[in-house]
């Protein structure tokens, strides 16, 4: 278990992964006052922070050799893997006392694994994926789930008040992700409800801004309804999550699922709607896209409507 206290100004943080809200949440805690070693795949894309001060890194390993607390928020689970995990992975270069942090929304069963192995190690281990887009990740507002030893949690509460609103630790490692599991399933469905109503506002002749003034604050409003029914409406598509991104989620809660032999239709039919979506070719716009699939559907050009 990790002793580390965590001061802005004289503890360190590597971040990897620098992509659609890994940059702002690395802006927000050298903000707070934490000096920074970062790596990214393409190092174009760790710009922003290289200009704000960061340092640069050529490896996970290396930013862990330059840090105190190492952060990480990446695509999949394999891509996890090979960054904290893999041969010149971040524990590879983890001193005891350090700790690892994955924000990526990723398996629970791997973050059990990296708990372990990072403990084996002297190392400590937090899963704390996210929710809030890019829009929480620019404003400082995400709700972080986290999960692993709660002295280690509570440690790092200056590091969370950085870039989260919402911040609720849920228990030993791989409890984070088992909660943005929830929120995942929860996402699913209510994007077919925000994305359908839409489509019906449309076809009836509405004015669908003046729709969005009566429902966004009633029973029928949601967070993605409020944040990105306008988004929709504007054909404004750019990623604050990518739907291929969402797809590995929905994978994820559909297989530990069925591990723990639940039945999810709601879920499955989420999943299948995001397939066709990614099949257009719109897997690297946000999860919103999935109106362009639903008016294929029904025959109307989204993009193109009177």
């Amino acid at each position: 278990m990790s002793s580390l206290a965590i001061v802005p100004g004289q503890t360190r943080i590597g971040w990897i992964g620098t992509g659609v809200m890994g940059t702002s949440m690395c802006g927000h805690l050298m903000k707070a006052g934490f000096s920074a070693t970062v790596y990214t795949r393409t190092k174009a894309k760790a710009q922003v922070l290289l200009d704000q001060g960061a340092n640069w890194a050529d490896s996970p390993q290396a930013v862990a050799e330059n840090s105190d607390v190492i952060f990480s928020i990446v695509g999949f689970p394999h891509d996890v893997r090979d960054v904290l995990l893999g041969e010149d992975g971040a524990l590879a270069g983890a001193a005891a006392g350090s700790v690892l942090v994955d924000m990526t929304t990723s398996q629970p069963s791997l973050a059990v694994e990296i708990h372990e192995a990072a403990k084996a190690k002297g190392v400590s281990s937090v899963d704390a994926p996210v929710s809030g887009g890019d829009i929480g990740a620019k404003a400082g507002t995400l709700s972080i789930m986290i999960g692993g030893d709660k002295a280690v949690v509570d440690s790092l509460q200056p590091c969370w008040e950085a870039m989260g609103k919402t911040i609720v630790y849920q228990g030993e490692a791989g409890s984070g992700q088992h909660t943005k599991m929830v929120n995942q399933i929860l996402i699913s469905t209510g994007m077919i409800g925000v994305c359908e109503a839409l489509l019906y506002g449309y076809k009836a002749g509405l004015d669908l801004d003046t729709v969005l003034q009566s429902v966004s604050s009633g029973a029928a409003g949601s967070w993605s309804l409020t944040n990105l029914g306008p988004r929709i409406i504007a054909n404004n598509f750019d990623p604050g999550f990518f739907v291929e991104h969402f797809l590995k989620d929905m994978g994820i809660a559909l297989e530990e699922s069925r591990r723990m032999g639940l039945s999810m239709p709601g879920l499955a039919l989420g999943h299948q709607l995001y397939a066709a979506v990614q099949a257009q070719g719109h897997g690297r716009n946000g999860t919103h896209a999935l109106q362009l699939a639903l008016a294929t559907l029904s025959g109307i050009d989204w993009k193109n409507r009177a």
